[in-house]
């Protein structure tokens, strides 16, 4: 039987099914309540990044800066996103998940309304660290709070339905961001952030219960945090999942930091036509991890990300051949489709994989989880800038973080994963 035919025959049934501490008691609407609110707190991030996009032109000309700076304010906020989960995981696994969960909320409305007086672009840029902060606080207790709740193939239907929810996120944002534009000077974009901010945080004040018992809870001690960092740190499967989700987040964060420069500068696409090929893209993403999801109910986790590695690295190989050569619009476009959509094959299955294991320290494996994606990407995607902003930079340094998601899963994930992961 070869390597293939083994990952696909795999059966998921026995995935881990650790027993949920509260979801086997809530009521139908009471899961569909969570799922909501709890994929709209995970959407925070995405809105945060995403409505700003079609703003780069309009930011540039405002504050009289160059693209690069631009960039860089994407790139704080990836930092911000980074330091966040780090903090918010190891407080929410010892003080419970509310309370972190509302002072992050809490920190990314301060934030967007801090950008709103902004004269410089560094100014801007010290807002952006703090709606990352917040809002990454608040996606690392969401998904702190489903580990809690499920188990198994439970897990793995709240984590779907939840991308399907937060997954809207990235189609709706930039039109968003468009029609704010189309009426609004850029600040108004920031308004709408602080506003949906402001919103979550009351919402999940009255709506989300603790679900992370106080015996369960360990104490807020360097001694007790390092030892749940040493935990994941000696756990080959989750590094090396975590750089194959890290070089995945590279590729993709090199697609959002140069796609509205290379479209709308480059190639004249005007914002609302930029917005709706960012949104095409964002609803194939949808799809593809909603096909992910249904795949996984009768095969491996392993054997989809694997399948998600190798298209999104054949498109990445595309898109650069036909960048190079020179192609019309319309194939490149197809190409950078099926570099970024095939990408929600990966990502949820590096959730699963990464949280399935470590039921006694999820926050902290879902924050190192996240701020590694942040910290590989926030190192790699600036390559685009430095290579030259252009679909070939682009499609190159999609090219590398790919390479080394297959060496990673390759050599790491597929070689060291138990028997109950490939099931």
């Amino acid at each position: 039987m070869s390597v293939d035919t083994a990952l696909a025959t795999a059966a998921p049934a026995a995935f881990n099914a650790t027993p949920a501490q509260h979801g086997d008691s809530l009521t139908r609407s009471q899961r569909l309540g969570y799922i909501l609110v709890l994929g709209t707190l995970v959407a925070l991030g995405p809105f945060t990044v995403d409505m700003y996009l079609p703003a780069f032109p309009a930011v540039q000309a405002d504050l009289r800066t160059t693209e690069t700076a631009i960039q860089l304010t994407l790139t704080a906020t990836m930092v911000g996103f980074g330091l966040g989960q780090l903090v918010a995981g190891p407080l929410s696994d010892s003080l419970g998940r509310r309370r972190p969960l509302l002072i992050a909320t809490a920190i990314h409305v301060l934030s967007s309304i801090s950008i709103l007086f902004a004269t410089s672009v560094t100014a801007v840029m010290i807002g952006r660290v703090g709606q990352g902060l917040g809002a990454a606080g608040s996606a690392v207790v969401a998904m702190a709070m489903v580990r809690d709740m499920f188990g198994g193939q439970g897990l793995v239907r709240m984590l779907s339905r939840m991308a399907l929810v937060s997954g809207v996120a990235p189609v709706v944002a930039p039109l968003a961001g468009a029609a704010i534009l189309s009426f609004a000077p850029w600040r108004g974009v920031f308004i709408a952030l602080a506003i949906y901010g402001t919103l979550m945080m009351v919402i999940s004040g009255f709506f989300l219960k603790e679900t992370h018992d106080s015996e369960r809870r360990g104490a807020l001690k360097a001694r007790v945090i390092g030892r749940r960092y040493r935990v994941l740190f000696r756990d080959p499967v989750f590094l090396g999942v975590a750089l194959v989700s890290g070089m995945t987040f590279s590729a993709l964060f090199a697609y959002l930091s140069a796609s509205s420069f290379v479209l709308q500068d480059q190639y004249g696409f005007s914002t609302p036509h930029f917005a709706m090929t960012f949104g095409a893209n964002a609803l194939g993403l949808i799809v593809f991890t909603q096909t992910g999801a249904r795949l996984m109910r009768r095969v491996s986790p392993k054997f989809v990300m694997a399948i998600g590695v190798s298209v999104v690295s054949l498109g990445a190989l595309s898109l650069l051949t036909l960048s190079l050569v020179g192609v019309g619009m319309p194939w490149l476009l197809i190409a950078l489709f099926f570099t970024v959509a095939p990408l929600g094959l990966i990502l949820p299955t590096a959730q699963i994989l990464a949280l399935n294991d470590h039921p006694k320290e999820a926050g902290t494996a879902a924050s190192l989880l996240g701020a590694l994606n942040f910290a590989v990407a926030g190192v790699v995607s600036p390559l685009v800038s430095v290579l030259g902003i252009s679909f070939t930079s682009m499609a190159t340094v999609m090219v590398g973080a790919m390479a080394v998601a297959h060496a990673s899963y390759w050599l790491v994930v597929r070689r060291h994963a138990s028997a109950e992961v490939l099931r």
